[in-house]
């Protein structure tokens, strides 16, 4: 769950007098929002639907749960409420959110994994399956669609979900809006933003900075990001999309896991280094400075056109990432000929395209929509490692231990249709992935690492909705679908080296589900799905920030989601997101014996939200509650599980208008009952340095300013 770090002081409390600016979907700011349900979305099928028409687990977060009494600086704020989804917030800004879709990406040590990320249809996610959840803007969004279940399969490698970001087009008369946020632990954030449209170019434009001294010893961050879209209609039934954006961190303090014993002591503190003579009770993270500098420049275009029923599109994305990280070991107290550096010095190139052709045409009574396509993706890497020593002093670059060339591409070709008549709709479709990866070693003194690595898979996906009954959906689906190591995975062997050894794990999917308007004020929905995967990629070990990895045996996922979602009179609304999970190793290996949990997937969760407004709008308050249960981070789960928690949430919002200014404020206090928790975990940390710990009681305060001209 996401917190909100700040120090409490009468200074901070000054600085409160803000937050970013809440803005809506392009309905307009005080437009009634649609009942979810009846939200159109294009994730599952690429031809839009309702949510309560599609036969897929897909849920979509809106505008007014991302922004509203939110700071909007990590998307797990708005993904709590999802079922199916485990959304955490590390306290660690330098590895980004731990983000799993029924167990897919929970074994991520930094980063998101097993889960695809998209924002306004351009990708997210690298061509081997690593995505930063940071560069989502959250400012601008109009809304998250979450897929889950067989259909994710359509968007091919490392899709065990699917999480879209949509952001606002802009529309109408130029409005301009700023604002500031604070709050617990020495966090503030400042955001400023333009929108509107002239003539047939609509353009929105955003920057943000956010800081914060950090809740765990060591945690200390700055995130600056900047955003821009331009919609232009050049020619009839034609649209043009550019959007842009880029992503700071410098020196983000990376605070590391610490061991049970430590988070029992004291859940801020880091871990004391034992080895450390020089200066006793110094902490890993301080005596190595572990951290990590981030720039990200991305640039994309999309293309749609229209031919009468049928719709060509085109989209085209580049972009640039540099990382410089200081992990916490160091071959100075190694072996000799170990591959280990402890600075990771990379600098990426990206760069992929996607063109499809939907055709629609009759059929046997009902309409057939048929899509055609074809996406391409590549990453370059130029990869340096450094030893982070010079002499006696730890922290500093030192000397050249790794030097390479990585290079990842990716082509998918894929088919989906999708056939619709009476009561019925059938969807079915295919992709074949094929995913390259070459390594050429420069540094070649430890030996040569080049060599190259070729993985192919067939992910077909099918799936038929019946509607019973006018307010009545029910639907079934099956996929198959697979997940190559990402390049991070494949840089460490047991032995050091580039691991070649390592194999894509295969999953089959299965999932049933019904869709219910129990009334014009309710909705439910409930899937029910089945998971197994063979050659699961599991860490083998991971220490300092160096993880390595291997394949396991099967796995079985089993279990339930449930979202029930009802507005009441008196300006009452409620929803309630469950979703229980058996997610256990199916089959034994090595020390691990069959029926071991998966670590870092909780059995269940559950998110409970009652919100009221008054009859204009104008003032809103909201009590959420999120309960989890205790999480294994070993795959034997032999060591101590992090516990099971429940906590309490409350938030107040208001909001003014005058002439042609808006304004608004919001109060949250987050953790109300003070519990101290276990909010994340690393997987597999050889040295049981598992824990990351969630804030205490902590609060936020904001207020924006909006002008229309």
């Amino acid at each position: 769950m996401q917190q909100y770090p700040v120090r409490r002081n009468a200074m901070t409390a000054l600085m409160a007098l803000g937050s970013i600016a809440t803005v809506t979907a392009a309905r307009g700011e005080d437009a009634t929002p649609l009942p979810l349900a009846d939200v159109v979305v294009v994730s599952a099928t690429r031809i839009g639907h309702t949510v309560f028409d599609m036969p897929a687990a897909i849920d979509v977060v809106d505008a007014s749960r991302i922004q509203q009494s939110q700071p909007r600086v990590n998307a797990s704020e708005a993904l709590a409420a999802v079922p199916g989804l485990v959304a955490q917030n590390r306290q660690n800004y330098a590895q980004d959110l731990q983000i799993s879709s029924r167990g897919f990406g929970a074994r991520s040590t930094f980063g998101v994994r097993g889960v695809r990320l998209i924002a306004d249809g351009i990708p997210a996610s690298m061509p081997d399956g690593q995505g930063q959840a940071a560069t989502f803007n959250l400012d601008m969004a109009e809304r998250i669609e979450v897929l889950r279940g067989p259909f994710s399969a359509i968007y091919g490698n490392h899709s065990g979900g699917v999480i879209q970001l949509f952001t606002r087009d802009g529309d109408g008369a130029p409005t301009i809006e700023a604002g500031v946020s604070a709050g617990s632990y020495g966090s503030r954030k400042t955001d400023i933003n333009a929108q509107g449209k002239q003539d047939d170019i609509g353009y929105v434009l955003d920057a943000s900075r956010f800081q914060t001294d950090g809740y765990r010893a060591h945690s200390a961050a700055t995130r600056d990001q900047a955003f821009a879209k331009l919609t232009l209609t050049p020619m009839q039934d034609a649209k043009l999309t550019i959007v842009a954006n880029g992503l700071r961190q410098k020196d983000t303090q990376d605070p590391l896991g610490v061991s049970w014993a430590t988070y029992q002591r004291d859940p801020r503190a880091g871990e004391i280094d034992a080895s450390d003579t020089q200066t006793p009770k110094r902490t890993l993270a301080d005596r190595y400075d572990t951290r990590k500098s981030i720039d990200h420049q991305q640039i994309g275009a999309q293309w749609t056109q229209q031919f009468g029923d049928d719709r060509l599109r085109v989209m085209l994305y580049g972009g640039n990432r540099q990382v410089v990280q200081y992990q916490s070991f160091s071959r100075a107290f190694q072996a000799p000929g170990s591959h280990s550096g402890g600075v990771i010095d990379f600098d990426r190139d990206f760069y992929g395209a996607d063109i499809n052709w939907t055709h629609v045409s009759a059929l046997a009574g009902g309409k057939l929509s048929t899509t055609f396509g074809l996406e391409y993706g590549r990453s370059d890497d130029d990869r340096k490692g450094y030893e982070n020593f010079i002499g006696n002093q730890l922290g500093v670059q030192g000397a050249l231990r790794r030097d390479e060339q990585d290079v990842v591409s990716s082509v998918d070709p894929y088919l989906q249709a999708e056939w619709q008549a009476g009561a019925w709709m059938l969807s079915a479709g295919v992709r074949r992935s094929t995913v390259k990866v070459a390594v050429d070693d420069r540094f070649l003194s430890n030996g040569n690492d080049s060599g190259d690595l070729t993985f192919s898979h067939t992910t077909p996906v099918f799936g038929v909705l019946y509607r019973i009954a006018p307010t009545v959906n029910v639907y079934a689906s099956a996929a198959r679908g697979f997940e190559t190591p990402t390049l991070n995975e494949l840089f460490y062997s047991a032995t050091g080296g580039f691991n070649f050894n390592l194999r894509p794990a295969e999953s089959t999917h299965v999932e049933t589900g019904v869709k219910a308007k129990l009334d014009e004020r309710t909705s439910l929905s409930a899937a029910l799905f089945q998971v197994r995967t063979s050659d699961e990629v599991v860490v083998a070990s991971s220490s300092g920030g160096r993880t390595s990895y291997r394949n396991a045996s099967k796995t079985l996922r089993r279990g339930l989601e449930v979202s029930l979602e009802s507005s009441w009179r008196h300006g009452l609304s409620t929803r309630v997101a469950l979703t229980a999970l058996r997610a256990i190793y199916d089959q034994g290996f090595g020390a691990v014996p069959e029926g071991s949990r998966l670590p870092g997937v909780p059995k269940a969760n559950v998110y409970g939200e009652l919100a009221w407004k008054n009859s204009t709008g104008s003032f809103g308050a909201a009590l959420e509650g999120i309960a989890t249960s205790k999480i294994y981070a070993d795959d034997a789960n032999g060591d101590q599980a992090a516990p099971g928690y429940a906590i309490v949430n409350a938030s107040v919002n208001a909001r003014q208008q005058w002439n042609g200014w808006r304004f608004r404020q919001f109060a949250r206090l987050n953790n109300l009952l003070d519990k101290n928790y276990v909010g994340s975990v690393i997987v597999g940390d050889t040295n049981k340095r598992y824990y990351e710990a969630a804030p205490q009681r902590n609060w936020l305060l904001g207020m924006s300013a909006n002008y229309q001209f």
